[in-house]
């Protein structure tokens, strides 16, 4: 993939502030998109999920069901100034920011790079959705800000203080990334992968050993961050076992999902121990099931209570015998799943956006003291967004495609800098790959990290785009900093 070579980079030259008229312009469009979009979306769009964890986090004690790291983040928010203000502003800076400090890592800027930036801040996905206060919003700002962090490591590889701060500054990015979504720790390894390679290109005489050394060390520290956050977190928790819940809604899902296309489907394992659940499955289950979400099984009562009754350990036998004996099955009920969420098969049912805040759960708007909003501004921000759901714009499959592509361009090109931003995509991919198990619902905003990993990879390439010549060395200096 990137081909190890000897340390060229090193030789630190003095950092213009601006490389060219482009470079300024660029930052200028950027700076102006942070603007607007704090401008269009304060004090924050809110809907079900938002209230209950700003209440969580407000009370100080969470239920699991989301990560609580988001809750703990939207409490001490709302301890400093009532509400998710706060939180808009945060991730606002982080998601700008991070794009921002792209255009900084290559040698110039070129007027590619202002096209970009001004499509870029004019999508929904920068002036609208870091205003929703979602935990995957927080969780896609934080793991890019973190992978731009380990994109400067080369460049201030000469001067340990600095780099070991990016590092420890991309360790609690993404420890925060990694907490905040249930299959948040799969990004890990691809950060610790980059490093690694960063690490071997910078040391030429011990190239393997410091790679090694450089991406167990990361993936130690910030596996212990995670531990240790995440044990202090529960001490706040109100003990109910959400965690195993969600796991045992995912199993039934795919078990009904599977007696929908086989009704004659044996569950020997579960109807011994949960005859109830399986009569249940096959009359109620088939009759509501929806590869759009699990909601119509989880709102039915009688089917809800039947899971909770059903042995977590019965029931996950049950669920690997479905995917080894009957891997067709399982595999077209999946992918049938993944694809109204990869896919947006239908938008209106799949929550594309949140504006305002939503009218629903009166009992949670009045603990927070927050009331309903859907005013002229809110207004012209949905009919603006109404234009884009539906097309490529607001397509997953067409920022999977440019992620791609961006990632086949960066392993060509091999530039060190090259490395974080491909181990970004790579990140975001994967992650975007794991839903093809765990999906139980088709909302825009679960892979939200891949369409802002293609756009600041897009942004990346476009500054300074020259593939490696013939014969001559494919790592080639970025802008240096001393």
């Amino acid at each position: 993939m990137f081909a190890l070579q000897d340390r060229t980079e090193s030789a630190a030259r003095p950092m213009r502030m601006w490389s060219s008229r482009a470079h300024l312009i660029a930052a200028v469009v950027l700076a102006s998109g942070f603007v607007a979009a704090l401008a269009i979306n304060l004090p924050g769009h809110l809907e079900y999920d938002s209230f209950q964890q700003l209440i969580e986090g407000r009370r100080g004690v969470y239920d699991y069901w989301h990560p609580p790291i988001m809750s703990w983040i939207l409490g001490v928010e709302d301890a400093i100034v009532r509400g998710a203000s706060l939180f808009v502003i945060f991730n606002t800076i982080l998601a700008f920011g991070s794009l921002a400090l792209l255009l900084w890592l290559p040698r110039r800027v070129s007027w590619a790079a202002v096209m970009c930036a001004a499509i870029f801040v004019a999508l929904p996905q920068l002036i609208l959705y870091q205003g929703i206060v979602w935990k995957d919003i927080l969780f896609a700002d934080t793991c890019v800000a973190a992978f731009v962090c380990l994109a400067y490591t080369p460049i201030l590889w000469p001067q340990p203080g600095r780099r070991f701060a990016l590092m420890a500054a991309s360790v609690v990015l993404l420890s925060i990334a990694a907490l905040t979504r249930q299959n948040g720790a799969i990004i890990l390894p691809c950060a610790a992968a980059a490093l690694g390679l960063i690490a071997a290109r910078q040391s030429p005489a011990h190239r393997w050993r410091a790679g090694l050394v450089y991406a167990s060390a990361f993936l130690f520290f910030t596996g212990a961050l995670c531990s240790g956050a995440s044990a202090l977190l529960q001490l706040r928790s109100d003990g109910r076992p959400s965690r195993q819940q969600q796991i045992k809604l995912l199993e039934e899902y795919d078990l009904v999902g599977a007696l929908k296309r086989q009704p004659d489907l044996p569950l020997s394992e579960l109807t011994k121990s949960s005859p109830e659940l399986v009569a249940l499955m096959r009359k109620n289950g088939v009759r509501l099931y929806s590869p759009i979400a699990v909601d119509p099984l989880d709102d039915d009562d009688d089917l809800h209570d039947a899971l909770d009754n059903a042995p977590a350990d019965t029931l996950a036998q049950q669920w690997r015998q479905l995917i080894v004996g009957n891997p067709g099955i399982y595999i077209a009920v999946r992918e049938r799943v993944f694809g109204w969420l990869f896919l947006g098969l239908h938008t209106a049912q799949c929550v594309p956006y949140v504006v305002g805040v939503e009218d629903d759960e009166p009992e949670m708007r009045n603990e927070l003291g927050i009331k309903p909003r859907f005013d002229n501004r809110d207004k012209t921000l949905e009919n603006y967004v109404k234009k884009f759901v539906g097309t490529p714009v607001m397509a997953h499959v067409t920022f999977g495609a440019l992620a791609f592509l961006s990632f086949v361009l960066l392993i060509v090109r091999r530039r060190t800098e090259d490395i974080a931003v491909a181990g970004l995509l790579a990140a975001a991919m994967l992650y975007t790959l794991s839903f093809f198990v765990i999906s139980i619902a088709c909302c825009y905003r679960y892979l939200y990290l891949l369409d802002l990993s293609a756009m600041a990879a897009m942004l990346y390439l476009s500054c300074d785009f020259k593939l490696p010549s013939s014969g001559k060395s494919a790592s080639k200096p970025g802008t240096r900093i001393t």
